[in-house]
């Protein structure tokens, strides 16, 4: 069976990588018509407010343009285009959206399910990333690395940073707490293990694996949790549950100069109460990949603060999280034109 397929990739997700899968697994039958959106060269939509597109988050480009390219075709594969409930509307021929990211939060999913419109997406594609990426935050903001480089950067030579009252600790003789034991969070978990680390884990709806209940990894509340670790790094999905779960409460049960990490997303965290933990010093520091607003303010006031490693929420950027999205898409396009029940709905 032959079937049309519309691409909206960018640069990251790149259109030809999707085509190339898409062809490997479905054969030179399909048509495909390629475009790439500007992002991360330009920066993405983050809010739920721009008429015509509420209840979408982080998204690029304009129903208008998804439709002038998407036309009759019955497939649309997206990774940052909207899709909303208009958009939906106008395409009659539309049957299956496939979403090469996490969470469908670019789709109108309620309007999907009305109109029969099949939506698969691709949980998980960059969990390895983020989880490796995780351990790299953990140990560049413990040890003292990002501080190093800062002061050679400025031409200083600080042997001072080998002081034992300025140097920090092995992962072989930290206790560690990890919040959201998911896809990422179990994966955080097992390098943690490897590295000899004294792990916690809080996270009210699953259950450890054999494998880390074995090895002494201990199921907490989250106010044991951040009593008792050294360092705390964030892994739960952004939910009304989830959302702030981490503020001035929680920063003050944390231990005294211990160290948090967040390579989730910034709504999980207040950052005014984070910024005054790590001015009194009660923290002792903080990675930060995700923020409250995305891209940061240049006059955000934790950009300003010496104890605090920032990345411009690249965690999951990698080769690999390109390719396992890039062959989960085509292998749902494969299934949908064999007649197959999908693997990833949501």
């Amino acid at each position: 069976m032959s079937a049309s397929i519309a691409i909206i990739g960018d640069r990251f997700m790149e259109s030809s990588i999707f085509e190339r899968e898409i062809k490997a697994a479905c054969g030179e039958s399909v048509s495909c018509r390629c475009l790439d959106l500007p992002w991360p060269d330009e920066p993405m939509e983050h809010g739920y407010a721009k008429a015509g597109l509420e209840g979408l988050k982080e998204y690029m480009g304009t129903p208008e343009l998804v439709l002038s390219h998407l036309q009759d075709a019955p497939v649309l594969v997206t990774h940052l285009a909207p899709v909303s409930s208009e958009m939906l509307d106008a395409a009659p021929h539309l049957k299956l959206v496939a979403v090469s990211r996490g969470g469908p939060v670019n789709i109108a999913m309620d309007r999907a399910r009305e109109k029969g419109v099949l939506v698969v997406n691709t949980p998980g594609r960059n969990a390895s990333a983020v989880a490796e990426f995780t351990i790299g935050a953990i140990i560049t903001q413990t040890r003292n690395i990002t501080k190093g480089h800062d002061a050679l950067r400025k031409g200083e030579y600080r042997g001072d940073l080998y002081r034992g009252d300025i140097v920090g600790n092995e992962l072989s003789d930290m206790t560690i707490g990890v919040i959201g034991y998911g896809n990422i969070g179990t994966r955080v978990v097992k390098l943690l293990r490897a590295f000899g680390t004294k792990v916690l884990v809080c996270d009210p709806y699953v259950q450890l694996s054999v494998d880390d209940a074995k090895d002494g990894v201990e199921q907490v509340a989250l106010s044991d949790l951040l009593k008792r670790s050294d360092l705390v790094t964030l892994h739960p999905r952004v939910t009304t549950e989830t959302t702030g779960m981490i503020g001035r409460s929680e920063f003050e049960q944390m231990k005294s100069g211990s160290v948090i990490v967040n390579t989730a997303r910034g709504p999980l965290m207040d950052y005014e109460a984070l910024y005054e933990a790590l001015v009194s010093r009660h923290l002792g520091g903080a990675m930060l990949e995700t923020f409250s607003v995305e891209p940061t303010r240049p006059d955000d006031p934790l950009l300003q603060l010496p104890n605090v490693t920032l990345t411009p929420h690249i965690a999951g950027a990698s080769q690999k999280t390109v390719k396992i999205a890039a062959q989960g898409i085509a292998e749902e396009i494969r299934r949908w034109i064999s007649g197959e029940p999908p693997l990833r709905p949501c």
